[in-house]
Parts: structure tokens; sequence; C-alpha cells
């Protein structure tokens, strides 16, 4: 016969278990698996192909380390390039000579670029099954800058099981880019100086 001392532990320990069980889901959620990849990610390498909206494709490399840098060198013969400094991103047309810069808090790449930004807050779980994670963050006070769809892979070896694949924006025109990426490597050595760039305009050296 069961005493009374052991089925209070029994009672005690089960009633544990099921309180327990919220806070492991939370921690175990889809939104906060990509907030957990984006703390674990402190650089990026990887290929990326471009396509606007018009349907056009541009290559190139991307190099990230965060907070906040990150530069897309576009393929030989694409005389553009864009950088982030950790304050701006800038756009930088060397065909033309113009450089055009905005800060990256309005920039919908902010939610990839800033591994401190709290997810709940501006972000949504948009389809989760066991090969894909889809996470759609914009934020609600400000639409004008747009949405971000990150897409991640899940995939065991990736950092918190997820490999990042890429992302579409839509700005507050509706114009809508997507970025996926290919050769993903993740935490490597990134100097800072990858992050420089030459200005174009006259009597202008380099940068960053």
């Amino acid at each position: 016969m069961m005493t009374r001392s052991v089925s209070r532990t029994l009672f005690l320990a089960a009633a544990a278990a099921v309180l327990s069980v919220p806070v492991a889901a939370q921690q175990t959620s889809p939104l906060a698996q990509a907030q957990g990849h984006l703390k674990a990610v402190d650089t990026m390498t990887a290929d990326f192909a471009q396509t606007g909206r018009n349907g056009r494709t541009l290559t190139g490399t991307i190099t990230m380390k965060r907070p906040g840098r990150v530069r897309f060198e576009y393929a030989k013969g694409i005389p553009m390039l864009i950088v982030g400094d950790g304050k701006a991103l800038t756009f930088i047309d060397y065909e033309v000579k113009q450089v055009s810069r905005w800060p990256i808090g309005t920039s919908p790449l902010s939610v990839l670029l800033n591994p401190d930004k709290d997810l709940r807050g501006v972000a949504k779980v948009t389809r989760n099954d066991s090969q894909v994670l889809l996470v759609e963050a914009k934020d609600r006070q400000r639409p004008e800058f747009g949405t971000i769809t990150i897409a991640f892979a899940k995939v065991p070896s990736a950092p918190q099981g997820l490999m990042l694949q890429g992302w579409t924006t839509i700005d507050a025109q509706n114009n809508r880019s997507t970025i996926k990426l290919t050769n993903q490597r993740f935490n490597v050595a990134v100097a800072d100086s990858a992050f420089r760039w030459t200005d174009p305009r006259p009597n202008r050296g380099p940068r960053g």
C-alpha cells in the first residue's frame, strides 16, 4: 500500500512537470529558436542571388558581422556596393558616382543585423514544418519601414538547428526584393576591414 508521503511526493513531481511545460515550450518555440539562431551567429559569409521587382537577378557575396555590419559585394561588372557600418546602410553606385545612406534602424534588415532585437514585439511565424521556418517581421508602429520575411531551413548541424536561407523584403510601395543564400558559413573570422569601401565622389577617399 502506497504511503501518504510517497503519494504526496509523486503528486508534487507530476505537478511540477505539468507546470514546467509552458516554460519549456516557450524556450523552444519557433520564434525563440529563430532568436536563438541570431544570437548564436556572430559572423556569416555566403553567396547570394538577389531578384528585384523587375525580375532581374543579381549575384554576389555577402559578409555579415553582428551587430550591424554587412557587405553586399556584387559580381564583377555590376558597379554597385552596399555596406552597413553598424549605424547606417550605405549604397554606392560607382557608375554614376553617387552615395546614399539611411539608418539601419529604418531598414527591415535591422532584424537580421541586431541579434538583441526582441522578435516577440515585431515578428510572427508564418510557416513552421519539419523542413522550413518562416518568420515575418515589421514595425507595427512604423509600417513605412516595410516587411521582411526570413527563411530558415531546419538543419540539425546549423546554429540552433537553423540554416539561414535568405529573405524577402517588401517596402511601403509594395516593391519586393528576394535574397537567396548558398554556401553559408557561420562564425568564421571576418576582419573589420571587410566593411571598408572607396568613395567614388571627387576628393573622397577610403571609408569605413
